[in-house]
């Protein structure tokens, strides 16, 4: 008999989602909020004390992520590596089809504050319950964007109790599953844009994303400097907005 119940509370934030609100809920690489609309996002953004100009990113799976993508099959080789055959977390970068209906649901506001250049974060693989809630959304028509359930500086949470009062306050739904997998890193997940290959934050299983794309794809990433010399793991804030 399961402790969790994956399917309910999946259902429940996509539900609070739909409803025009905000949830939180874990991840491997940290907890996160999320909603659906620009409201949701509007409000987020505000507890978070979040500037104007950072980036959402979309929560996903590898299906959306084919969908919603539209970018060289190298880096979609890359991403399916990274995902299937390591069952790494990753928050891949790329261009996008504006005219998918995940997207379009979503409006042009929300949209243009959770993209940029051209490109969209997708999400994927920080587990069950992230991918279940992709599943439904997938199939329901609901996108769902969002970034990390903390004060803006703080760092990311790895567990739910560590999330600030503001950040919980805001939330209609919050999903408390404990300590997550890769609290040891102290970083949410790792961005790369996979059609320029630059690494846009250094985050969690970063040595291993490192290792896999040197051997099975002969690209070499930056070295991590380490959490003393870059605590948030952005390497690019000032060119890049995704955080």
């Amino acid at each position: 008999m399961s402790v969790l119940d994956i399917k309910g509370d999946a259902r429940r934030v996509v539900d609070a989602v739909k409803a025009g609100g905000v949830a939180v809920f874990p991840t491997d690489v940290g907890y996160a909020g999320t909603g659906g609309c620009e409201a949701a996002l509007t409000r987020f953004f505000l507890a978070k004390g979040r500037g104007a100009h950072k980036r959402n990113a979309m929560l996903g799976s590898l299906a959306v992520h084919d969908e919603v993508h539209d970018m060289p099959a190298r880096g979609k080789e890359m991403i399916r590596a990274l995902v299937l055959d390591y069952d790494l977390p990753i928050s891949a970068i790329g261009p996008y089809r504006a005219d998918h209906p995940l997207l379009r649901r979503l409006g042009d506001a929300a949209l243009s504050a959770s993209t940029e250049g051209g490109t969209l974060a997708i999400l994927m693989n920080v587990g069950a319950l992230e991918a279940e809630m992709a599943r439904l959304a997938l199939a329901e028509g609901q996108p769902l964007f969002g970034s990390s359930a903390n004060l803006t500086g703080t760092g990311t949470k790895f567990r739910a109790e560590d999330v600030q009062p503001e950040i919980r306050g805001c939330a209609d739904v919050v999903i408390d599953y404990g300590l997550q997998k890769y609290h040891r890193y102290r970083r949410s997940s790792t961005m790369i844009d996979f059609t320029t290959m630059e690494v846009v934050r250094i985050g969690s299983c970063y040595e291993l994303i490192q290792d896999v794309l040197r051997r099975h794809f002969k690209v070499e990433l930056p070295p991590d400097p380490g959490l003393e010399a870059l605590p948030s793991g952005h390497v690019r804030e000032a060119q890049r907005k995704y955080a």
